[in-house]
């Protein structure tokens, strides 16, 4: 495969100033940056982006995350290896990722589950970490970059 073009981030700078910016956002309030590493990847694998299911263990690894954790994550219902305040956030990726795969996306189970784990300045970090990493998969899709080619 071959990429159509360069990542319309790099393309365009005040794009890439602006998701660099919405990036920071989420661990300047307080989320584990490991955690956020777990969103990452976890909404990349059920987008198909590639070069994010590449990267983002890489940093996780570098953060100190396990590898049974990053080999379980797709799995991370019936894995021993998640708190539940990470299934809660995990949960919650899921259902924003896949926001066209039912009549409500986000159910209130989904979402109250959230709540009791992470107060409102987090859990709107965690929103907008969920669909920052949206964004990235879905510029990397659709101008078909490089798995391997980012090496955080």
């Amino acid at each position: 495969m071959q990429e159509r073009m360069g990542n319309p981030a790099l393309v365009l700078p005040a794009a890439m100033q602006a998701l660099a910016a919405l990036s920071k956002v989420p661990a300047e309030t307080g989320l584990s940056p490991k955690l956020l590493e777990l969103v990452n990847l976890r909404a990349s694998q059920i987008n198909g982006c590639s070069v994010c299911v590449d990267g983002h263990p890489r940093i996780a690894k570098k953060l100190g995350e396990t590898d049974e954790r990053l080999f379980a994550i797709g799995a991370w219902r019936d894995s021993p290896y998640f708190s539940d305040a990470e299934r809660a956030a995990l949960a919650l990726t899921e259902a924003v990722t896949r926001v066209s795969d039912r009549a409500d996306p986000v159910p209130d189970d989904i979402w109250d589950e959230a709540t009791r784990h992470y107060d409102g300045k987090s859990l709107a970090a965690l929103v907008i970490a969920i669909a920052n990493i949206n964004v990235w998969n879905r510029l990397n899709i659709a101008t078909r970059q490089i798995a391997g080619a980012w090496k955080p």
